[in-house]
């Protein structure tokens, strides 16, 4: 088993170090990503990034890996009918 080390990433376009593995909640944590927002991995090419639930799921960090939060719920503001 590979032993915890240390590693730079990004969440919200601030720089932070984080244990390597860690968890999907300690990410959270260390973003500061409030209730009702969800945190997402940024993927290189053209594939989905990833969503990083809120709970003990393990992650696996890569130096520079980079993360950001949006909310879950969109609100789409009104219909054209509704103007």
């Amino acid at each position: 088993m590979a032993e915890k080390h240390e590693v730079h990433i990004t969440i919200d376009k601030k720089k932070y170090e984080s244990p390597t593995p860690t968890t999907g909640h300690a990410l959270y944590e260390l973003g500061k990503i409030p209730a009702g927002y969800d945190l997402f991995k940024e993927t290189h090419g053209a594939g989905d990034d990833v969503l990083v639930p809120n709970n003990e799921y393990k992650v696996e960090l890569h130096e520079g890996d980079r993360f950001y939060s949006a909310q879950s719920t969109l609100n789409p503001g009104r219909g054209p009918d509704e103007c």
